[in-house]
């Protein structure tokens, strides 16, 4: 089994897709042992607990420093003895300290077809910039922003009348069929 830490700051849409592909078993021996999120009123906290997943909370506000609030997330995380520590709308900029200690086993998902548009705004800046196709990306996390190598990417259109608003909910969606599959990629690749 594949034990896997998600780390979450919001609604916990991609955390939902997640755990329906655990108990669909599509995970790939994947299995959930956590969620931790840095905001005590996040929805996906509550969509852990649903599913019988133990949840915790652990705000960045109690940190003066982002390097102390790391350290004491890794202490967190550490306590699941994780293989795979997937970030599904985590909000947080990590330290290279933190980056370091999971170098190879941290995924994110991104909104956009990397290495095209890291960051922000990334349906707008798709639309502004003409392109006919945008997506979404699952990539090993890197010190650099959205750099790290790509797992696995999806495609949607880019639509002549789209709005930043509707190429979201397109991607959206997308998001909750890829992941679940980059994870089942991964945990079939290192199973544990």
């Amino acid at each position: 089994m594949t034990r896997i830490v998600v780390l979450i700051s919001g609604h916990g849409s991609n955390l939902q897709a997640l755990i329906d592909a655990q108990q669909r078993d599509e995970l790939g021996g994947g299995h959930i042992v956590a969620v931790l999120s840095n905001r005590a009123e996040a929805f996906g906290i509550k969509r852990a607990q649903q599913a019988n997943i133990p949840a915790e909370h652990l705000s960045h506000r109690d940190f003066a420093e982002r390097e102390a609030f790391d350290a004491a997330l890794m202490r967190r995380i550490d306590n699941y003895q994780p293989d795979l520590i997937v970030l599904a709308g985590f909000m947080r900029i990590l330290t290279p300290a933190f980056v370091q200690h999971y170098a190879g086993k941290m995924v994110n998902i991104h909104p956009s077809l990397l290495p095209k548009y890291p960051g922000m705004h990334t349906h707008a800046r798709a639309i502004e910039a003409g392109d006919q196709e945008h997506g979404a990306s699952v990539h090993f996390v890197t010190e650099g922003v959205d750099e790290g190598p790509v797992i696995l990417q999806g495609r949607v259109p880019i639509l002549a009348d789209d709005t930043p608003d509707t190429l979201q909910q397109r991607v959206h969606v997308l998001e909750h069929q890829l992941y679940p599959r980059a994870v089942r990629m991964i945990c079939e690749q290192n199973p544990t």
